[in-house]
């Protein structure tokens, strides 16, 4: 055993001295038992090339340098873990549709009227991906999700910079039993169904507004506009603007309806 220890005190003795004279850094080393002798032996360092351009996926051979390397941050004072962890409490307690990026309240059934109005289980959203409503919506949780979709993929990078970003939609109108466009003998309205939002125009964190009447054509503004009526056509079936009707000058309706030819947007 003791000369084991001594070829083991070499070999060791031996790796120091191939270290390179020019780093900095003192070596690295561990007190091995073997028996019952003590050796002390070098801890082989992985490749800084390693390091810098990817995982060292080789096993350390010390658990002391293991620790060294850690690039986890220490643990966060406990005022702020505590904040966190509330925060995130609160998200999963006000989330609707099983998401907590959809903030609202359970409605459920909302009777018609008359004869196809009403939804079957409905919610009342007041924000969505961090956006608030300027008014609760009552809608379905598929108007929910495409509208977290399409707040994500292109209401906030239109308006990102603009006003500091996005802070408020201004809706115009959601679940309301009536007729397309208040026609009398019209079919009913998605708005009927809880289908379906009308947006008149964004609030940015700045405070400054836009509004689809006048910001469709404003030299400023009609870019980003015609961006996000253009990204609702998907996540929408139907989408309606300035340039679809009178009846849409001011705002966008947006509604869940689908058709077999694809979505309707104008």
């Amino acid at each position: 055993m003791i000369r084991l220890a001594v070829v083991f005190m070499a070999c060791a003795c031996a790796a120091l001295a191939q270290a390179p004279e020019s780093s900095l850094r003192p070596p690295v080393t561990e007190t091995v038992r073997l028996g019952s002798v003590s050796v002390v032996v070098p801890v082989t360092r992985p490749d800084p090339a390693i390091l810098r351009d990817g995982p060292n996926t080789a096993q350390p051979t010390s658990s002391i340098f293991a620790a060294s390397l850690s690039l986890r941050p220490t643990l966060r004072p406990a005022q702020i873990e505590q904040k966190a962890l509330a925060k995130r409490r609160a998200r999963r307690k006000g989330a609707v549709c099983g998401d907590p990026d959809i903030q609202g309240d359970v409605v459920g059934l909302v009777p018609g009227r008359i004869n196809g109005c009403g939804v079957k289980n409905a919610v009342k959203v007041r924000s969505v991906s961090g956006v608030g409503l300027t008014q609760q919506s009552v809608m379905d949780c598929g108007t929910a999700k495409a509208l977290k979709t399409w707040i994500n993929n292109s209401a906030k990078p239109a308006l990102s910079s603009k006003g500091g970003g996005l802070a408020r939609l201004k809706v115009a109108a959601h679940y309301a039993c009536r007729t397309r466009n208040n026609q009398k003998g019209a079919k009913i309205s998605e708005h009927g169904k809880g289908r379906a939002i009308d947006i008149s125009g964004f609030v940015l964190k700045s405070g400054d507004q836009i509004s689809v009447l006048k910001g469709w054509t404003g030299r400023s503004t009609s870019k980003a506009l015609r961006r996000m009526h253009k990204g609702a056509c998907g996540p929408f079936g139907t989408v309606l603007g300035p340039n679809s009707d009178r009846f849409h000058k001011d705002h966008f309706h947006f509604d869940t309806a689908r058709y077999r030819s694809g979505p309707f947007c104008r």
